[in-house]
């Protein structure tokens, strides 16, 4: 958000008392102006371009959706690990790199909400912002309907777990743009650790880690991955557990973002 926005916001959040209803209004006046400081910049038009340019790419191009001969969109979530390990980054990046950066931080941070209220907020704009896109995917579904008689709870399924794979990206970039003002570092950390989530479950890994790592280590090293929950929203099942991981990575990062936030305040 701009300086502006704080002065538009801080009345906003002014009024009212400490309950759990005022706190829920809080972080709705936060998610709705840094959801419209997206639309207000030509940025945010040409991530979606980009987004959707590089989906009908790896869909159709790579992933070989005509050559396939079936009804599904298998060749459009497989890619979505891959597409949003670069383009996640670049949207979390700025989250709180950009606070520091203007100094805005102490003022948000000053007005009567607490940390986690703006943490909550900031959070759920830059999620919406990402469903937007994903939901602007909708010919593909229209498509594949056209051509052939798809399991539609499947492709649901895909998609709730393709905007749960983005949270948990977006968490882990807003968790390393706390750490630094420089949003380029915090773009490079937030790829890092994400591809490591890819990565961690992945066979090669796994099968170097066996040679000189006990199997006890090699397994909490390969739950990490989100590949194996998130392919299980691709087959159409939505299994607890795999949102239970989701939910968790998402938790634990905005947590730390949190205690990251606290102790720049503290300094």
């Amino acid at each position: 958000m701009s300086v502006e926005q704080r002065a538009t916001v801080a009345p906003t959040v002014a009024a009212g008392g400490g309950d759990y209803g005022q706190a829920v209004r809080h972080v709705a006046t936060i998610a709705k102006r840094e959801l419209s400081g997206y639309f207000t910049s030509p940025v945010a038009y040409v991530f979606i371009v980009i987004f959707l340019l590089l989906c009908g790419f790896f869909t159709f191009m790579v992933g070989k959706f005509f050559q396939r001969g079936e009804a599904s969109l298998t060749a459009f979530f497989i890619w979505h690990p891959w597409l949003y390990l670069f383009l996640v980054p670049a949207v979390g990046m700025r989250l709180w790199s950009e606070e520091r950066r203007l100094g805005t931080m102490e003022l948000l941070l000053t007005m009567p909400i607490t940390a986690w209220q703006a943490i909550v907020g900031k959070f759920v704009a830059s999620w919406l912002f990402l469903g937007i896109g994903l939901v602007l995917t909708f010919p593909l579904v229209l498509t594949v309907a056209y051509l052939g008689s798809p399991d539609l709870g499947v492709i649901f399924c895909g998609y709730v777990g393709s905007l749960l794979l983005a949270g948990a990206y977006l968490a882990v970039s807003c968790m390393t743009s706390a750490l630094t003002r420089n949003q380029v570092v915090s773009f490079i950390l937030s790829v890092v650790i994400c591809l490591f989530l890819i990565l961690a479950g992945w066979p090669p890994v796994t099968d170097m880690l066996v040679q000189w790592a006990k199997p006890w280590l090699v397994d909490a090293v390969a739950s990490f991955s989100v590949m194996p929950h998130f392919e299980s929203f691709q087959r159409g099942v939505i299994d607890s557990r795999d949102l239970l991981y989701f939910v968790l990575v998402m938790t634990f990062c905005l947590f730390t973002t949190g205690v990251i936030i606290r102790s720049h305040r503290a300094g």
